[in-house]
């Protein structure tokens, strides 16, 4: 119904419109043709003042109203350490441009009020006189000069590569449709090499996974995992497309880059302020305990007030900046930037592409053969677990299983990859001086209890020979022992139950 209302309206007003049309038309016939044309002239142009002043004050006023929220003023300062440099030219630029739009809006409007036609007047006949065209062209060619030379400083800056002895992390953005797939180096601090032509179902970036660097590197594509960078440390960004153009956008660190098949492009910037400081900034008070920016202060969810106010939910964002497709939307990714060493702590819970999805399988070319990437996630993951340990006030969150201490079939002799995790055990104990751990052999129920608890024992015993001898570790702070069947952690009616039993752990007594 308001739909017809307004095409109704719509066309109402039309018919007004040409009615008045005729009137007119009517009306000068009357007149006479010639005062009609000068009354028209005179109104013309005294709405033509009337329309500068407004449309020039509409402008101002909207540029001031707005200028947090389009021209980022306000909260909105870069958030890293060459958008100073970018926003300082922006600034430069808007205002000569600003003088110039004025100016010349003024004189167009101006001239076409002076200059209307009158009863009687005479065209001005003016000889050729190129002055006024030399400093026309002079004066803007003099400030194009300035802008160009400030821009040129600026680019220079800005576009610079890294230094060879710079120090900061490289991580690579592959824009395709419809996300962004984020890759960041793992403990090398490489990238890999990757290839077209390997890409697979799997491997969506084409990896080479007969270069080294590629085994540790982390991937993150899914749309909700947000992208951590940390504060004041130099990232450069490789920047790629695997399919059509796309833009890497991150508005807030006056980043911009376009995504081209088959040509990288890179970026490099320092983020500066944290998200949870920039939150802060939005979220600002003046003395009196008024919001800054209350336009930040609206609920986040205009439909629920009661859900968090808009700057407590802000979020730095990564987006494509080009019309890549009918999903175009997606690819926003959150970006937090946070301090390094919560960096370095989210980084150490990140998992290797390769081991998580490439290891062991017909597309990895190391199969059946222990890396030292897999040595170097094993002994980090043992080190976490020793961490939740030690800060648990659990029983049983003590209890830590030796995942790679194996042993040969039916035998406590240690299968050849099992040292690495006792070395981890080594150095945790001797970093821990206070710790004293009980060490436990376990089996599944297969074969004779007796003989089960004896092997069970006889590995306890092996693993605690090891660390006293090889490791070097006081005797004094271990003791080992075998349990045999009696303690199952599954069911022994099956094989990945019986699997489980078989295990070789420790307690940790005393820390």
């Amino acid at each position: 119904m308001t739909g017809l209302l307004a095409v109704l309206s719509i066309i109402l007003i039309a018919i007004i419109i040409v009615q008045i049309g005729k009137v007119t038309e009517l009306a000068a016939k009357i007149r006479g043709e010639e005062e009609a044309e000068m009354e028209i002239n005179n109104r013309n142009a005294l709405w033509s003042i009337v329309f500068m002043v407004v449309f020039l004050i509409a402008c101002v006023v909207s540029a001031v109203y707005y200028k947090n929220s389009i021209l980022w003023y306000g909260p909105h300062t870069a958030a890293s350490a060459h958008g100073g440099e970018l926003d300082s030219l922006f600034n430069t630029t808007l205002f000569f441009t600003g003088i110039v739009f004025i100016v010349t809006h003024i004189l167009l409007f101006w001239f076409a009020y002076k200059y209307r036609s009158k009863k009687g007047r005479k065209v001005l006949y003016m000889p050729h006189d190129t002055r006024l065209e030399i400093i026309w062209t002079m004066v803007p060619a003099v400030v194009m000069s300035f802008l160009v030379i400030k821009g040129l400083v600026a680019w220079n800056e800005v576009m610079a590569d890294v230094g060879e002895d710079e120090d900061y992390i490289e991580i690579e953005a592959t824009g395709m449709q419809f996300l962004w797939t984020m890759r960041y180096p793992g403990p090398d601090g490489a990238l890999g090499r990757k290839y077209y032509k390997n890409i697979t179902a799997v491997n969506a970036l084409g990896q080479d996974w007969e270069d080294t660097k590629n085994l540790d590197d982390i991937v993150s594509s899914a749309a909700g995992e947000v992208i951590k960078l940390p504060i004041n440390k130099k990232v450069r960004v490789r920047i790629t497309a695997r399919d059509v153009l796309h833009n890497f956008d991150l508005p807030h660190f006056r980043v911009k880059m376009d995504a081209i098949p088959g040509l990288p492009t890179y970026f490099a910037f320092t983020p500066n302020i944290t998200t949870e400081e920039y939150r802060e900034r939005l979220g600002a008070l003046d003395k009196e305990g008024n919001p800054l920016y209350p336009e930040w202060h609206e609920p986040a969810d205009p439909e629920d007030a009661e859900s968090k106010a808009r700057w407590e939910e802000f979020n730095f964002e990564l987006a494509c900046a080009e019309l890549c497709g009918s999903g175009h939307y997606s690819m926003r990714r959150v970006i937090e930037v946070v301090s390094e060493e919560e960096w370095k702590a989210w980084m150490d819970e990140q998992k290797s592409f390769y081991l998580m999805s490439i290891r062991n399988t017909d597309e990895d070319p190391y199969k059946g053969k222990l890396l030292s990437v897999e040595v170097q996630q094993r002994s980090q993951d043992f080190r976490t677990a020793v961490d939740q340990a030690l800060a648990s006030d659990k029983e049983e969150d003590k209890i830590i299983r030796l995942e790679y201490v194996t042993f040969e079939t039916g035998s406590a002799q240690l299968t050849q990859y099992a040292n690495y995790q006792l070395e981890d055990l080594a150095k945790v104990m001797k970093s821990n001086e206070n710790i004293q751990i009980a060490i436990s052999g376990h089996t599944d129920n297969v074969g004779e209890p007796e003989a089960n608890l004896s092997l069970s024992t006889a590995r306890a015993q092996t693993v605690y020979d090891y660390l006293t001898e090889k490791g070097d570790i006081e005797p004094a702070r271990l003791t080992s022992a075998g349990y045999g069947e009696t303690q199952p952690i599954a069911d022994n009616t099956t094989e990945d139950g019986r699997q489980e039993n078989r295990r070789t752990e420790f307690k940790i007594v005393t820390q």
